[in-house]
């Protein structure tokens, strides 16, 4: 079972799903591999930007200049990029992925962005965070929480990153709600507030239960 959950999440990540919506055809010549018109990238994020309203994840992510967040799953960076101009120019975002051809691809769109700086990549496992104790204001997971083999062990390994008054922010279809509002429950955290900023989408904020 563990190798099937690897081999899909892998492929769930090189298709960037943590940052773009699943229900998007295939694009042929699309994205950062060569043959790919110049705008083929700004076409892609306009979409997404459109459709998954990023500024609300930004906004309940409560980051600005100076924060240290980290996006989990982050694909091709479809996210990222919004993370790191929000925390900019001495803020700090580590985008973490089990996938590093993936990673790479997100350095791509960074470098575009101007914004290489100010985010690091780190290739993680599927089980486990591996952030750093007591040093994130926020850490997000844009579709990707149903993909952990115990989400609830994974999000209690997480809140150990958070500093005092941090966050974890969980964004994902709605049909994954259930599952997601039940892990956290059972890690010990506590929705603060939520939000569908689309319809297709919801916006789970939690914080540590005292």
């Amino acid at each position: 079972m563990r190798s099937l959950f690897v081999l899909g999440f892998v492929l769930g990540m090189a298709c960037g799903c943590g940052h773009k919506a699943d229900t998007d055809p295939p694009q042929p010549g699309s994205g950062s591999g060569s043959g790919s018109a110049p705008d083929d990238d700004q076409r892609e994020q306009q979409r997404f930007d459109s459709e998954r309203r990023p500024d609300k994840i930004v906004e309940a992510l409560a980051i600005g200049p100076g924060s240290r967040v980290a996006d989990i799953g982050a694909g091709s960076g479809l996210l990222t990029v919004h993370l790191a101009r929000a925390v900019a120019p001495n803020g700090r975002v580590i985008a973490t992925d089990i996938d590093g051809t993936v990673l790479d691809l997100l350095a791509a769109r960074l470098k575009k962005a101007g914004l290489s700086q100010v985010v690091e990549r780190r290739v993680v496992g599927a089980d486990h965070p591996e952030l750093e104790e007591g040093a994130y204001d926020a850490i997000l997971l844009a579709e990707v929480d149903h993909f952990f083999p115990d989400p609830a062990a994974w999000l209690r390994e997480a809140a150990k990153a958070l500093k005092p008054e941090g966050r974890i922010v969980i964004s994902n279809r709605v049909y994954h709600r259930a599952q997601a509002i039940a892990a956290a429950k059972k890690a010990g955290l506590v929705l603060k507030s939520e939000s569908n900023p689309v319809a297709t989408h919801y916006i789970a904020v939690f914080v540590v239960g005292k």
